[in-house]
């Protein structure tokens, strides 16, 4: 059956031309050049191999058949554009798209969103990862997760979690270096330094009246980044207490100085568009990401 239909292509340019009675017009509305409209509707009139226009000195004008044509053509094709949006909708209503910064979505939300996906089975969740600022009025986001000082222009923001910095490092690098058992060891250890942090070693060593040893060891862009460089036995990391959970759990990392942790200013923050905190989907992973919180704050304490 398909076989003997025209291209897609070739009715918009008829429609639009049809309706204009100009090529030049619909070519500016289809943002295709006058030649390829022309084109296409000969493309057309030779498939169905009856003229659709009359090309006069200064215009053109359908002909009977293009009339008649015209009118089924501009029906279907308004049928057409009412059920894909209609479908459309109803897409755009079960998908749940999160849009999330990369060390955060690697350490703590995705080994959780299987959670989510039992707890909302009518979403189909889409993680997007990115560091790149998210602008809610052209992007197709409906939540977002960033690190920072909870000042984002044209977005609502809520602290869903405050951090600590503190040292840390592989157990085999610990014993590597003699054992690490004093904040003044760390002057003899490599430093592993996150990029553009705002809680960083200089700060760390002035909490605790010790000389910075300067910016010696490899710098990574992103805290997780850092912490896998620490895992691997590269040095010592002034790790991000949020990121550093599991690690620590399985033994990977080894807290050096826990009660030398840094607090520092910047944190986890849940954004939405402004105004839409009571949309079905925001509501719903908002709900979800606090449970997510108060259980993970809970074991952070025990």
């Amino acid at each position: 059956m398909t076989d003997h239909l025209p291209p897609l292509q070739t009715l918009r340019a008829f429609e639009a031309t049809g309706r204009r009675l100009s090529m030049t017009l619909a070519a500016q509305e289809l943002h295709l050049t006058h030649g390829a409209v022309s084109r296409q509707i000969k493309a057309l009139e030779d498939h169905l191999g009856v003229p659709l226009f009359r090309r006069l000195t200064r215009r053109i004008e359908l002909t009977d058949a293009g009339h008649s044509y015209f009118s089924t053509v501009t029906r279907l094709l308004s049928e057409l554009q009412r059920e894909s949006e209609g479908l459309r909708r109803k897409s755009d209503a079960s998908r749940l798209v999160v849009n999330c910064s990369v060390s955060i979505a690697s350490k703590w939300l995705t080994p959780r969103l299987h959670r989510l996906m039992a707890d909302t089975p009518d979403l189909d969740v889409h993680l997007v990862v990115t560091d790149s600022a998210v602008d809610f009025a052209t992007d197709h986001v409906d939540v977002a997760l960033r690190y920072g000082d909870g000042h984002y222009p044209h977005a609502a923001a809520e602290r869903i979690m405050n951090e600590t910095v503190s040292p840390v490092c592989s157990l085999e690098y610990r014993e590597k270096m003699g054992g690490i058992d004093a904040p003044s060891d760390l002057v003899k250890c490599q430093l592993i330094h996150e990029i553009g942090m705002n809680a960083t070693w200089e700060r760390w060593f002035a909490m605790r009246d010790l000389p910075y040893p300067g910016m010696r060891g490899p710098g990574y862009s992103h805290g997780s980044m850092s912490i896998e460089a620490a895992i691997r036995g590269l040095g010592v990391a002034l790790g991000r207490s949020v990121l550093l959970v599991e690690d620590l759990a399985a033994g990977r990392l080894v807290s050096l100085f826990p009660e030398a942790a840094l607090e520092v200013e910047w944190g986890y923050d849940l954004l939405y568009r402004v105004g839409n905190q009571d949309h079905p989907k925001v509501h719903a992973f908002r709900n979800w990401m606090l449970e997510e919180v108060r259980e993970f704050t809970r074991t952070m304490q025990t």
